[in-house]
């Protein structure tokens, strides 16, 4: 280990903006002795092409079923030389400055593992990116946080006493399952106010987006992270700081029991006004609460859609998440040559 940072870059099929992250990653790293490494997840697109007209690693997948979101950072953590890793997405760029001013801290406190930043959001238009904002969630904010999404740079070393940094079976929630067994090992997580990325996020539909991220397993990871937890010492904690679950428990009865009471009244056990009321009342709550009926018919969707992949991804296998994962590395030099590493992962 001879790197000072290592920013990780996860992607999959980033054509259009892996070119912006990847300049922006190695602008942030150009006076710490860093390096940066694209961990690429088979793009069939052009991302690994453009990548490799940068001096950076390409670490890429061998097997396309191996692809999930927890995946691409433990990928590039195989190829890490760095003593601080900073886990960053495809479609982010990195603001410059950060990374001096969060290693700063953690060289003054020890017992803090992982610094994120402000994550300042390029596209305001969908309706997902408004029902976050309306949720305005604490761990977003400046302070002691209790996960970094987003991203944020993590300590080595800490990592190394935790196993590994990221699950590689979770389609989603890796960040908080990082983040949980990190404190689980008496570790900090703090959020500085500093800019940190610009995140270009998706612009299509969000009710397109559920249908897209259901086919890519994204809305599993709950039920992944669920069943990952299972007898480990950091189980409790999940429980506790995983909040939607309890949503999504509550949709889940909110479900049964108006189908229950529809049976009833197809059977003539029961008036028609009884299972009616009980499937437009959260409706009704959630377009007030949110000031939009279109906001409304999205959050209850989004609720039924995330109550079925709960239990889809509690039934999922599991391989052991610090297991190798099998790809291959190219680095790329200055004079854009690509050279295949010796210390590939088959």
């Amino acid at each position: 280990m001879n790197k000072r940072v290592s920013v990780i870059i996860k992607a999959l099929n980033e054509e259009a903006k892996i070119a912006a992250t990847i300049e922006s990653a190695l602008a942030a790293v150009a006076a710490l002795n860093g390096e940066v490494i694209l961990a690429d997840s088979l793009s069939t697109d052009r991302t690994v092409e453009i990548a490799q007209r940068y001096p950076i690693k390409i670490a890429q997948l061998t097997r396309a079923e191996d692809r999930s979101c927890g995946v691409g950072a433990q990928l590039g953590y195989q190829y890490a030389e760095g003593e601080y890793l900073y886990v960053l997405d495809g479609d982010m760029q990195m603001r410059q400055g950060f990374l001096e001013k969060a290693i700063e801290l953690m060289s003054k406190e020890p017992d803090i593992a992982g610094v994120g930043g402000r994550l300042v959001e390029r596209n305001t238009d969908s309706l997902e990116f408004q029902a976050r904002l309306a949720r305005a969630p604490v761990n977003m904010q400046p302070g002691p946080v209790d996960r970094l999404d987003g991203g944020g740079l993590y300590r080595r070393s800490a990592i190394e006493q935790v196993g590994y940094l990221t699950n590689r079976n979770l389609h989603s929630y890796e960040e908080l399952d990082l983040a949980i067994r990190l404190r689980s090992a008496g570790y900090k997580l703090v959020r500085i106010p500093v800019d940190a990325v610009d995140h270009f996020g998706h612009t299509i539909d969000a009710f397109a987006l559920l249908k897209r991220r259901w086919r890519s397993r994204y809305i599993f990871g709950i039920g992944e992270i669920v069943r990952a937890s299972l007898g480990k010492p950091h189980q409790k904690l999940l429980l506790k700081d995983l909040r939607e679950l309890r949503v999504y428990l509550i949709a889940t009865c909110w479900i049964l029991t108006t189908l229950l009471l529809s049976l009833m009244a197809i059977m003539g056990n029961l008036h028609w006004w009884g299972p009616l009321c009980l499937a437009v009342t959260p409706l009704i709550l959630m377009s007030t609460k949110r000031r939009s009926f279109r906001l409304g018919i999205y959050a209850i969707t989004s609720w039924i859609v995330h109550a079925a992949a709960l239990f889809r991804g509690l039934w999922s296998q599991q391989l052991p998440p610090s297991t190798p994962i099998p790809s291959v590395l190219r680095v790329q030099n200055s004079a854009t040559h690509t050279a295949l590493d010796p210390h590939v992962r088959r």
